[in-house]
């Protein structure tokens, strides 16, 4: 199995042949073994993907330019904050409602 990190820069293939130049956003996930990626947000499997040549020579940025690269960033961080919190939120408030029984006399 192919393991990617992080802001590699891929081409992705689809089911009909086309290729995508592309980048990883998260990297691979452990559970589900599928690769994050920027081309329409999509969950695919490392099989779909190669490395870019361009990515060989260690250069290759996700962006054309740094400027916004470093904005994708922060708002990545910033939507991996708000999931932290909506996890947070939902654990806190997702205990069973417990039934009383009446007492039996």
């Amino acid at each position: 199995m192919k393991n990617f990190k992080e802001n590699d820069v891929v081409i992705y293939t689809d089911e009909e042949g086309k290729h995508f130049d592309t980048f990883v956003i998260f990297g691979n996930d452990i559970d589900t073994g599928l690769v994050h990626i920027n081309h329409a947000n999509l969950k695919v499997s490392p099989i779909f993907l190669e490395l870019h040549p361009s990515a060989f020579s260690g250069n290759a940025m996700p962006f054309a330019d740094p400027y916004s690269f470093m904005l994708f960033n922060k708002l990545k961080e910033k939507y991996e904050q708000k999931t932290e919190e909506t996890i947070e939120a939902v654990t806190l408030y997702d205990e069973p409602k417990k039934t009383m029984l009446a007492k039996a006399s």
